[in-house]
């Protein structure tokens, strides 16, 4: 199977050793993204600012591997607070029109940084 590396300034640079993204004949495995903006290198403040950073950064990750926002199979959400949950299911779900990707959300006790909220994601390609 063949694998590669996507890289892009339009979205964060890694914070530790892994790629923003690996595609596959089939599939783009995205990394987590967070609220930091790739222009300034700093993480938004607040829940809403960091989720729509966080889109951000995961649709310029997935364009830059030939796929989008609409090919998405499945997400995974890490709150820090889930109690947060509700704002951040509304701004998802703006993210998606139609039908939206399988999902799951789940609380953890920290994030990078001191992220709020963090997305990954697995994509078909185009």
């Amino acid at each position: 199977m063949n694998r590669t590396i996507i890289s892009t300034e339009k979205a964060p640079a890694a914070v530790g050793p892994y790629s923003q993204a690996v595609k596959t004949e089939q599939f783009v495995f995205t990394s987590g993204q967070i609220g930091i903006n790739p222009l300034t290198g700093q993480l938004r403040m607040g829940i809403e600012e960091q989720t729509h950073q966080v889109i951000a950064n995961l649709s310029a990750v997935l364009s830059a591997a030939g796929s989008g926002m609409e090919r998405i199979v499945k997400t995974t959400i890490f709150l820090t607070d889930i109690a947060e949950f509700s704002t951040v299911n509304a701004i998802y779900a703006g993210a998606f029109a139609g039908e939206p990707p399988a999902r799951s959300t789940v609380q953890v006790a920290a994030l990078p940084l001191g992220a709020l909220v963090e997305i990954e994601a697995v994509a078909l390609t185009s």
